[in-house]
Parts: structure tokens; C-alpha cells; sequence
């Protein structure tokens, strides 16, 4: 058991840049070929094929700014 202070922890400091995921290059979640379907939608985008992981997230990051969710 850790003595850390979960009220002050970042938040920011698990979050990982997609090319440092031991898991990156395996193919994307259902959750994020879902997501991505719904945004390149409301985007009026094409999905890309042969995304990994890592690829999938950085074009959802993408879409969210394009879109304006996730903010």
C-alpha cells in the first residue's frame, strides 16, 4: 500500500504518449474503431486502414480538436 496523496495527484502524469505503449502497434480496441467511426463521421472523414493502437489514438486526438469533443 502506497502513502500517496491521490487528492494532489496529476492527473495528467498517467497519461502516455501513444508511441511509448508497449501495446501501440497491436490493431485498435472495438471502443476505438467505434469512436472513430462516430467522429470521422461528424468530421466528414474516411477512416484509415491497417491503424495500430497507438495510430487509432492519435487520429481520434485528432478528430476531437476537428470536431470540437473532448474538450
Amino acid at each position: 500500500m502506497t502513502d500517496r496523496d491521490s487528492i494532489h495527484a496529476d492527473p495528467r502524469g498517467a497519461i502516455k504518449d501513444p508511441d511509448e505503449w508497449v501495446t501501440g502497434d497491436e490493431p485498435p480496441t472495438a471502443a476505438q474503431e467505434s469512436y472513430l467511426a462516430t467522429l470521422s463521421r461528424e468530421a466528414g472523414a474516411e477512416v484509415p486502414d491497417g491503424l495500430t493502437k497507438a495510430g487509432a489514438a492519435r487520429r481520434i486526438d485528432e478528430l476531437q480538436e476537428e470536431t470540437g469533443r473532448g474538450q
